[in-house]
């Protein structure tokens, strides 16, 4: 029997920031054809690529506040307390102002002018800036029926019977093979190879960024079948109408 437009596999992406730009993992729902890894050196590459993903999971913030309330941005809070020991994953990010700030001070500066109370930009958060730039120099409310918000630790939360990884993925900045390995685990129930989470990361991404990129591959399918769920549930918007939510 030929197949339908509504059988034919349907690709999902799963993103994340590394050295060398953005690495991907794709996912091919409804099929049996395995996944597989790419590095893009920009996100507009990853949107134009050949594999044309109709959902993708991006672990980058999306939708950047004018301004930040004692509460910061409401999806970080919103997913804070679901992560327990691992919430210091989780950055706060401010407003929009200071992430077009390409000198700390002066990210600084504008953080404290565009918040209430008045909050300083930590390091973590401000070496991400250019990314998060680049994503939201691309969107526009039409592009958020592919492009999603996502984190990934609230991913392995969410896959992992709504409880946080017990063991860190990092300690001291640098990967933590036991970390990793618990989340290899886990990620293998859900249509992963051992080989697959296991291989020699592309040139320009590390083993934990390999791991994110998958996490939020499955998130991206979750999105797809409509299982997803944003957090907060009643999320903002933006003043450029961007919404503000991560997904799991």
């Amino acid at each position: 029997m030929p197949e339908t437009a509504q059988s034919a596999p349907v690709c999902v992406a799963g993103v994340d920031g590394c050295k060398a730009g953005w690495i991907a993992v794709f996912r091919w729902v409804g099929s049996d054809r395995p996944s597989e890894v790419k590095i893009f050196p920009h996100f507009a590459d990853l949107l134009a690529s050949e594999f044309k993903p109709q959902k993708i999971a991006v672990d980058m913030p999306i939708g950047l506040p004018k301004q930040i309330g004692s509460v910061g941005r409401g999806p970080e809070k919103a997913v804070r307390p679901l992560l327990g020991m691992r919430q210091s994953t989780v950055f706060s990010i401010p407003a929009r102002a200071a992430i077009y700030c390409e000198d700390y001070r002066e990210a600084c500066s504008a953080a404290l002018a565009h918040s209430t109370p008045p909050k300083k930009v930590s390091k973590q958060a401000f070496h991400i800036f250019p990314k998060i730039r680049e994503i939201d120099q691309l969107m526009t409310p039409e592009l958020e029926e592919r492009v999603f918000e996502v984190h990934p630790e609230v991913a392995f939360w969410r896959l992992n019977g709504q409880e946080p990884i017990a063991v860190p993925k990092k300690v001291k900045g640098s990967s933590y093979p036991a970390g990793l390995d618990a989340r290899r685990d886990l990620l293998v129930q859900y249509d992963y190879t051992a080989s697959f989470l296991d291989q020699k990361p592309p040139k320009g991404a590390a083993r934990d960024d390999l791991m994110d990129a998958a996490v939020n591959a499955v998130i991206a399918e979750r999105l797809l079948t409509g299982q997803a769920e944003p957090f907060p549930a009643d999320f903002g918007r933006d003043e450029r109408g961007l919404r503000m939510a991560i997904w799991a």
